[in-house]
């Protein structure tokens, strides 16, 4: 009943505004033609009947421009084609907007995995005591990082948030304004974004969204479950940054450029002080508590703009000289005032948001090498004996001895301490290190500290292996039992507080074993660790690098962190979120708030209200092996093809994603011509298949090998394994999510492709199985039926972007060809790419 009357609602206050503002398109400020939006629909019924009827991209823009034009030349239907994609463009920044003005309207204060939900459930469960237990001894930290998977530049981001206030007032004359500045105002950044840039723009949501979002939440959350004893950690709700301080396969993060990146938070966070304590001074004008406030706000002042140092102490010790004269000597009068700014500095001290180091094991090795050389002349050691007597050296080794990546990975180190005294321990306190798969990568990393002169006792940076491909999760034990037992790296634990965090790779261990192997693996691997941290005495936290999209490792997130059993560590939710998950799910205090809630819950209730379907059984412990390993089988044969990587490159928008302006780094990680699977990375290799409407890795292998077990006659053993496994069933909604967004008519024309035709047809009938044997394993009629809103959604911008979609593959087919003018179409196919991935926000 719930979910009916949230579904006619969103028709009201989505899809009908939609209809409604999107006629003002028709006036928008095009230059030489004013027509578009008059011959959209013609292009979009012209795709949809042509792809269900067969026919070719090109057949069908062809037939557009003879049926409804009457261009003659390339250049005419070029340029027609390109002022679509910008209209289109600008169509789903409206959806965007109308979505997420609607947002507060289609979500109750007490829906499922809400704070207020938490707090009735425990009520109602008599655990309220153990809820609170819980809360004080766990955190969420959401990790933001730079990686492209969304394109609007600052000025258009600004007009976004305009439009979704103008949108939520229903004010057509202001909404009709900002419309046609967006008509005016460029979708493309003509430079790609330095990382300097990229984290000024992550910046902007921590000031102006999550500021207040995760004060006010935190605020919340103790009044909630206030009671005298209760006390809520500052660290509960946590955030993380990799811009500026992420240098793998990025060139252009240098030591300089994380040194930035650390005072322009340490600065954003004193504006933000400085601007709160303005309201906090305007309320608390009282004889005693006034003056200090003003010295409070001069030293804000000094350390924003000449560089004064200041400590989150040292504010504290201000708020608390005020706290005492309001409670004395004025009644307490806006004493929540004063508390809601305090709260705020204690949780964001002077960092905001701390800055991580990340780089590749491949790199570190390289730097061993070098400096190993120079300092014993030769390089025949083994790996171990390298990193033990550069651990064991004693000297400082001075840093200008070497150039290029050596030098700048050395000074980067050396700077740390410099860094930590400016923005807080809590700034920057972890080296994240890619491609872990064996000792030496952890203990690379450790040498480097010591090379940069630091004591044992000084190194105060956890440095944490991430393990992402199936060889690094498989060695994952190995390791961490090694490292364990290692006397330098076991006292090095022990400095950090007998706390170790591991991180796991989702987006690229997806890429390299497809969705069910990958998450069960990752799931193993999670398990394993578990066990041996707490044999020794270690407290272990997961920091997941979730990508926004179930073909990403994603999906939706209170699910799957909800259906974690009691065998994996529960001492904190970490994740990377990331590009236009940011802005979908984290881009208004609204939106971020509930999706907070949703991940600090989701890690509550795994603790305190147990359940049967949390907890997998041996049963099904085998049978999931048994889906994973047939389904590995089927994944590994499709990468092995030899059409794969060549179907990627020649049909695909691959090769495209490095020419849009969107990102700082390369969109792979080797430096050849030749393109290899290993180089790939996960964004633009999850993207290329997005384009293609075909989504393989969130889905492939998976229906095949339910299918296996089906014509043994083990069906009803798999659906046993939903209806009993929350783990199981999260997985299989999130497959199904992610074959929602597929389009295989958009490709049947390759079927017919001499060279690709039989590599189609094994994407297309493994999707075909997919989608049937999940619908029947599910009970379901469509994709999707659990979640009716998100299905609309995926059904609106799918309707949106089908033209641009049509435009994108009739460029591909022109300049797979040979025929006109290559450059154009090489033009549209990457201008399209835009907007088809802002319009698939709702992946997470």
């Amino acid at each position: 009943m719930i979910q009916d009357q949230r579904t006619e609602k969103f028709r009201q206050i989505v899809e009908n505004k939609f209809q409604i503002y999107n006629s003002l398109f028709m006036s928008l400020p095009y230059d030489k033609m004013t027509n578009i939006g008059m011959l959209l629909p013609f292009l979009y019924e012209e795709s949809k009947n042509g792809y269900e009827a067969g026919k070719t991209p090109e057949e069908i823009v062809e037939e557009f421009f003879k049926s409804h034009t009457d261009l003659q030349t390339e250049d005419q239907k070029l340029e027609l084609l390109f002022k679509i994609i910008q209209y289109i463009e600008r169509q789903v920044v409206l959806f965007d907007s109308i979505e997420d003005a609607a947002f507060p309207s289609l979500h109750a204060e007490n829906d499922n995995g809400t704070v207020t939900h938490l707090y009735e459930k425990a009520i109602n469960n008599h655990e309220l005591e153990k809820v609170r237990e819980k809360l004080e001894d766990f955190s969420v930290k959401v990790v933001f990082t730079a990686h492209p998977t969304q394109f609007y530049p600052n000025s258009v981001q600004k007009i976004i948030h305009d439009l979704r206030a103008a949108i939520t007032s229903d004010s057509v004359t202001q909404i009709d304004t900002l419309l046609q500045q967006l008509g005016k105002t460029p979708f493309v950044n003509k430079e790609k974004p330095t990382p300097i840039d990229e984290a000024l723009s992550i910046i902007t949501y921590l000031r102006f969204v999550y500021y207040e979002t995760v004060g006010d939440l935190f605020t919340k959350i103790k009044r909630t479950f206030s009671t005298e004893d209760f006390q809520l950690h500052e660290d509960l709700i946590q955030l993380g940054f990799w811009p500026g301080g992420d240098r793998d396969g990025n060139p252009f993060v240098t030591a300089e450029v994380t040194k930035r990146v650390a005072s322009e938070l340490r600065s954003a966070i004193l504006k933000s002080y400085y601007n709160h304590l303005k309201f906090v001074r305007r309320r608390l004008s009282f004889r005693g508590v006034s003056d200090i406030l003003r010295d409070l706000s001069e030293m804000l002042y000094d350390a924003i703009f000449k560089d004064h140092e200041l400590t989150s102490g040292q504010i504290l010790q201000k708020i608390d000289e005020a706290e005492e004269i309001l409670m004395k000597h004025h009644n307490g009068l806006f004493h929540d005032v004063l508390l809601g700014f305090k709260d705020r500095v204690k949780i964001f001290g002077t960092h905001f948001a701390t800055l991580d180091v990340r780089q590749d094991s491949r790199v570190h090795q390289q730097v061993i090498d070098t400096v190993y050389t120079k300092l014993f002349g030769s390089d025949d050691a083994d790996f171990k004996t390298r990193y033990s007597k550069l651990i064991e050296a004693s000297e400082k080794i001075d840093i200008n001895d070497f150039e290029d990546i050596v030098k700048d990975t050395l000074e980067t180190v050396c700077q740390i301490t410099e860094i930590q005294q400016h923005n807080g321990l809590r700034g920057m306190n972890r080296y994240i290190i890619s491609n872990s798969d064996d000792i030496k990568d952890v203990m690379n990393v450790y040498a480097f500290f010591k090379l940069c002169g630091y004591s044992e006792e000084d190194i105060k940076m956890d440095i944490v292996p991430l393990f992402e491909t199936m060889e690094g999760l498989a060695n994952a034990e190995s390791v961490m039992t090694e490292l364990y037992a290692h006397p330098i790296y076991k006292k090095h634990v022990e400095n950090r507080g007998n706390q170790q965090t591991i991180m796991l790779g989702f987006s690229d261990g997806t890429k390299d074993g497809g969705y069910l192997k990958a998450n069960w693996e990752i799931y193993k691997t999670k398990e394993v660790l578990t066990s041996i941290s707490e044999k020794n005495g270690i407290k272990v936290v997961f920091f997941d690098g979730r990508g926004g999209p179930p073909a990403r490792g994603g999906g939706k997130t209170h699910d799957f962190y909800a259906s974690q059993g009691k065998t994996i560590a529960n001492n904190k939710i970490e994740l990377t979120i990331q590009g236009q998950t940011i802005t979908s799910i984290f881009g208004n205090r609204e939106q971020a708030t509930f999706n907070f809630e949703q991940l600090l819950t989701a890690g509550v209730e795994n603790d305190v209200f147990k359940s049967s379907k949390k907890d997998l059984t041996d049963e099904e412990r085998i049978l999931i092996s048994e889906l994973s390993e047939i389904s590995f089988k089927k994944y590994s044969d499709l990468k092995a093809h030899q059409m794969f990587v060549p179907y990627l490159q020649e049909m695909s928008t691959l090769q495209y994603y490095g020419k849009t302006n969107i990102g700082s780094r390369p969109s792979k990680r080797g430096s050849g011509d030749e393109l290899k699977f290993e180089d790939l990375r996960a964004i633009p290799f999850v993207g290329s298949w997005s384009q293609l409407k075909q989504n393989v890795p969130g889905f492939f292998g998976f229906g095949y090998a339910m299918n296996q077990l089906k014509k043994e006659g083990r069906f009803d053993e798999i659906k046993q394994l939903y209806s009993g496994s929350d783990f199981f069933k999260t997985l299989v909604l999130n497959s199904m999510m992610s074959m929602n967004k597929t389009y295989f008519p958009l490709t049947y024309y390759i079927k017919n492709n001499s060279k690709f035709g039989e590599f189609w047809t094994i994407l297309f009938d493994e999707y075909q199985l997919s989608r049937d044997i999940m619908l029947e394993l599910t009970g379901f009629t469509i994709l999707q039926q659990e979640d009716p809103l998100s299905r609309k959604s995926v059904k609106i911008r799918e309707k949106i972007v089908l033209p641009l979609l049509s435009i994108q593959q009739y460029a591909l087919m022109k300049i797979q060809k040979g025929e006109g003018n290559k450059e154009a179409y090489e033009k549209l196919v990457t201008r399209s790419l835009f907007g088809n991935i802002n319009a698939s926000r709702n992946s997470a």
